[in-house]
Formats: C-alpha cells, sequence, structure tokens
C-alpha cells in the first residue's frame, strides 16, 4: 500500500534540527535509505513537502514517522495509482448508463 505523507514544519522548528534527525536516522540505518521511502517532495518556499511511503502495514508506517513527530506535523493518506486510460473508459461508460 502506498501512503500520501504531507509534513509542516512546526513553527519552532530550524532548519538545522531537521537536517540533524535526518542524518541521525540516516547514519542509524547505516546510511541506507529505508526501502519503503519511494519519493521525498519538498514544496516551494521551504517548511513543508511530501512523502510517498510504500508499506501494507500501517504500524511500519507510524514507527517511521514517529522520530519526525517533534519537528513535523504529518497528514497521512493512503493512495492508489489509476490508470488514465481506463479511467476515461470506466467514466464514458457511467455517462452512457446514466443517458
Amino acid at each position: 500500500m502506498l501512503w500520501y505523507c504531507h509534513f509542516k514544519w512546526h513553527t519552532h522548528t530550524t532548519r538545522e534540527q531537521v537536517a540533524k534527525r535526518i542524518l541521525e536516522l540516516h547514519h542509524a540505518r547505516e546510511s541506507q535509505r529505508p526501502a519503503s521511502l519511494k519519493a521525498w517532495y519538498n514544496l516551494a518556499g521551504g517548511g513543508a513537502g511530501f512523502l510517498l511511503v510504500e508499506t501494507n502495514d500501517p504500524r511500519e508506517l507510524t514507527a517511521f514517522l514517529q522520530p519526525y513527530m517533534d519537528l513535523v506535523s504529518f497528514d497521512v493518506h493512503a493512495v492508489y495509482e489509476v490508470d488514465y486510460n481506463q479511467r476515461i473508459e470506466e467514466f464514458q461508460q457511467v455517462v452512457q448508463q446514466g443517458s
């Protein structure tokens, strides 16, 4: 399962705190990127962004996010990929059935 994890820095959070925490956890994992972290995006302007995390166990997701919760807040949603062409076909059927 794929999870969209929007984050926003708390007002008291500094760039140095974020950098330090990320490096601490990175080195604790022996300098390996977590396998569950599929993508990391920052929003223009700083202080916010989102992660795409893949895990079938929401407890693993929580364990992954918790070490950062004193610095940032998270808004988490389960997401799934949509095939555009397939969805267009489905919508066409819905519209035709409704006519």
